[in-house]
């Protein structure tokens, strides 16, 4: 199996995990989709997952399949999928900003970026209120909160000040020796 990435990505990192957690044979190939001229995806984004003759092109049907080739669970609650979708649109958001911004375009000067940082906010808000996971057992609706909070860390793109559970969340997760492993590069 081979994982064409960025170590810098959320999404790659969450593939990380489950491929380090999966015990299955697996490389990573570093990719920059932003310079390739062929990245050898059709969303022109990473992460995406070679296995034979299976390409997979979203982190979700990667972490999925690699949890159930390993015999392991995906997610199997309700309203975890629905805190590991919420993660999903945070990073959907704040990512998008981020490469706006990068672009040179004002953010605070249009309607549809205001409306992006508010989502930022909002969820972030939710995600607090979610019930914290126990040292070890995280499933991957946590691992998703985490690797995006810790993201929106790395990149400066969002304060969890005020969002204590988030702040736990992050404590939690670095005790999680997978998690540590696959921390962008400083």
């Amino acid at each position: 199996m081979k994982l064409f990435g960025s170590f810098t990505s959320p999404f790659v990192r969450h593939c990380r995990i489950a491929l380090m957690q999966s015990g299955l044979d697996w490389e990573m190939v570093e990719l920059d989709i932003h310079t390739s001229k062929d990245p050898g995806t059709p969303t022109l984004r990473v992460p995406f997952l070679e296995d034979g003759a299976l390409n997979l092109t979203d982190s979700t049907s990667i972490v999925k399949y690699v949890r159930e080739k390993a015999g392991q669970e995906f997610i199997g609650d309700i309203q975890d999928l629905d805190r590991y979708c919420l993660a999903n649109t945070l990073l959907d958001s704040a990512i998008n900003l981020f490469l706006l911004e990068r672009s040179g375009l004002d953010l605070n000067d249009n309607v549809y970026t205001r409306r992006q940082q508010k989502r930022v906010e909002s969820i972030l808000g939710e995600l607090n209120s979610a019930p914290l996971p126990v040292v070890g057992e995280f499933n991957d609706a946590d691992y998703r909160v985490a690797v995006g909070v810790a993201w929106g860390q790395f990149r400066n793109r969002f304060s969890i000040a005020g969002h204590e559970n988030l702040q736990r969340l992050l404590e939690i997760a670095s005790e999680d020796p997978t998690f540590v492993a696959t921390a962008p590069p400083a």
